[in-house]
């Protein structure tokens, strides 16, 4: 490296966010970048450490050493190509990615890891501010046609590696635009929609070509689909929600959360949608589950003025602080507090919803009671709460793949989980030709790991029609 003693001569350094009080007030992202110095101190911080265990950490493999040292040397546009090499979209991991690479650091033995994340989403975003990421076409065009069903970042990581390598590639969405869950889902506030739509524009440069609004199963069949294609991959997400089918679960008032972060981006791009609106303005809001979704749940409330916000998690309370010793490298077991809650929310452990109250329909009230974990299983105590509740969020997580037309005609085995049965060595499904590759594979994951099964699934396809 070029400063052996950077971790000595520099304190640790992440980004700012803008004051609670003024991104309360608006879904525009928070971030505040680290400037230039700041960061090529925070890469001079990286050890070149005998083995990097950075590099195992990221489901995509970043060369981060590499780009660390190039960082520190003012070598941006190698710097670049280097998180290229292995990332199709490191601005959207860059902002919403939870970083095991840092957890993995060596640093981290002593809570001060590399500022890698903000290191990356200061490369990507410099370069597309120098003009450096332009369309790569391919030096010749195949005869094959294969198609994508799913625009998320499995989707469209494997349509820029086959379109590169010179295939015809059509990619289909459900949706009005193009991105999955990482238009939908995620929050403006974390991560712009704008970031999505220049990789797009991108994308059709290089050949790929998107086909909006159309629900294979629905649109079009799987049969016309498969008759004018070589090949089908299967990147469609796992979308289908855990309930909690309690005694007044269907009345007013009580929603699945990505039902409701889906419909504020919507709201935000001005896109046209028949639901019902779902706002948490002035109610008293209740988020059923403590994970991320749930996290964004609350910022996105805070953002349409809740009067109250309760954030329900039937697990434990978290330790403050992993123990290294028994959990480093790996991703540690710890309290998480995302800047939402920084925001305002009141968090609740070791509880279990017993059942909604309502009234004329309409939810009034949630009654909760405490558990103690035994032997890995809750077990219920007496102790008993009644919530006032005007709007319940559902966060608990993902089951599978939805089981709709689209997997019915396409006939594909499904696993134990429900999710389509593929390994991850080739990618393959149970009928000929036809791969899966991201949440409709492995469940729900992290954005990073979705990269990671498209770029490896094309280079199985790539490798199949090049036999």
């Amino acid at each position: 490296m070029g400063k052996i003693t950077g971790f000595l001569d520099y304190e640790k350094q992440t980004h700012g966010t803008r004051p609670v009080a003024e991104r309360r007030q608006s879904f525009a992202e928070f971030r505040l970048p680290l400037d230039s110095a700041s960061l090529q101190q925070q890469a001079a911080r990286c050890m070149d450490c005998g083995i990097p265990y950075c590099h195992e950490g990221c489901p995509v493999n970043n060369i981060i050493p590499e780009f660390n040292d190039l960082i520190y040397r003012d070598d941006w546009h190698t710097a670049l190509a280097s998180l290229h090499a292995t990332n199709n979209f490191p601005e959207f991991t860059g902002r919403v990615c939870p970083a095991p690479c840092e957890a993995s650091c060596t640093l981290n033995l002593i809570d001060e890891p590399v500022s890698i994340k903000d290191i990356e989403c200061a490369i990507i975003d410099h370069g597309w501010q120098q003009g450096w990421i332009t369309p790569q076409k391919p030096q010749q065009q195949r005869q094959e046609r294969i198609a994508i069903i799913g625009s998320g970042p499995a989707g469209l990581a494997c349509a820029q590696q086959l379109a590169r390598s010179g295939f015809h590639v059509h990619v289909f969405e459900k949706s009005a635009s193009a991105g999955g869950l990482l238009r939908y889902g995620i929050p403006d506030f974390k991560m712009e929609k704008h970031l999505i739509d220049r990789r797009i524009d991108q994308m059709q440069a290089e050949g790929v070509v998107f086909h909006l609004n159309c629900h294979i199963g629905t649109s079009m069949t799987w049969s016309a689909l498969r008759a004018d294609h070589d090949a089908i991959v299967l990147a469609c997400g796992a979308e289908m929600p855990r309930d909690l089918p309690l005694v007044g679960r269907n009345a007013d008032g009580i929603h699945f959360a990505m039902d409701y972060l889906t419909q504020q981006n919507r709201t935000i791009r001005n896109e046209q949608h028949s639901d019902t609106p779902i706002t948490a303005k002035d109610k008293h809001v209740i988020v059923i589950g403590g994970g991320d979704t749930g996290s964004d749940c609350i910022g996105t409330a805070n953002r349409q003025k809740a009067r109250s916000i309760t954030q329900l998690e039937i697990l434990g309370k978290p330790p403050e602080k992993e123990d290294k010793n028994s959990t480093w490298p790996y991703w540690p077991h710890k309290l998480r507090t995302s800047t939402s809650h920084q925001e305002g929310a009141e968090r609740l452990w070791s509880v279990a919803t017993n059942g909604f109250v309502t009234e004329d329909n309409r939810i009034t009230a949630l009654t909760i009671q405490e558990v103690r974990w035994q032997n890995g299983k809750p077990e219920p105590t007496n102790r008993t709460r009644t919530l006032p509740a005007d709007l319940v969020l559902l966060a608990m997580g993902f089951l599978h793949t939805r089981h709709d037309q689209l997997i019915k005609e396409s006939r594909v085995k499904l696993d134990a989980k429900g999710n389509i049965l593929a390994n991850d060595n080739d990618y393959t499904t149970s009928q000929t030709n036809v791969f899966a590759c991201g949440d409709t594979r492995r469940g729900q994951s992290l954005v990073v790991w979705a990269i990671r099964e498209g770029r490896e699934c094309a280079q199985t396809i790539i490798k199949k029609f090049s036999q």
